[in-house]
């Protein structure tokens, strides 16, 4: 099976199922940070984030691999009228996401990880613009042995990608085995 029908079927399973996807619980911590303008949820999923966003007066671009993810959104999104337009892309092509330099005020992602995509995100970003990134990483007291390790940060890689940034909230859950960042630009 491909990616994009391991994540059509996981999608399909969820929509049937009635699960109510929720926003990044560290996402809607920050919202102080958030004063809206354009967004881009990278790896969107069925697009809990970008709702989110789209309510903290953000115009959200939403990326993912799964057309099934991808029409829910774009369904529910117009029932709601949230300015959120959402995209069927492969981000390991992320030169095909026509996002131009320094026109974004935030960058969202979450439980996606493809390290080639870092200096693209930090590319399209604005000055003062926000990046947000929350995925699992390699910790030393709980494995996440349904992760392959290529798809976990190292301890402290957000910081170190990000130095340059401003830090405005960093943390290694190790009891989740989780990083998390929000930097400025």
């Amino acid at each position: 099976m491909d990616v994009k029908q391991k994540w059509n079927s996981k999608h399909t399973d969820r929509l049937y199922q009635n699960v109510v996807a929720t926003p990044n619980t560290r996402l809607m911590n920050l919202a102080p940070y958030l004063s809206g303008g354009s967004a881009v949820d990278l790896a969107c999923g069925l697009g809990a984030n970008s709702y989110f966003l789209a309510k903290c007066n953000y115009h959200v671009k939403a990326f993912d691999i799964s057309d099934i993810a991808i029409n829910d959104i774009q369904v529910n999104a117009a029932k709601q009228q949230l300015p959120i337009v959402a995209h069927v892309r492969d981000l390991t092509e992320w030169n095909e996401l026509d996002l131009e330099e320094n026109t974004i005020d935030l960058v969202v992602i979450t439980y996606y990880l493809d390290r080639h995509i870092f200096p693209f995100v930090k590319s399209i970003i604005k000055p003062n613009g926000y990046f947000f990134m929350e995925t699992f990483y390699l910790s030393s007291i709980n494995d996440q042995n349904n992760v392959s390790d290529q798809y976990k940060l190292q301890p402290k890689e957000l910081l170190l990608e990000f130095s340059e940034w401003d830090i405005l909230f960093y943390e290694e859950n190790e009891q989740e085995s989780r990083q998390t960042i929000l930097a400025r630009k």
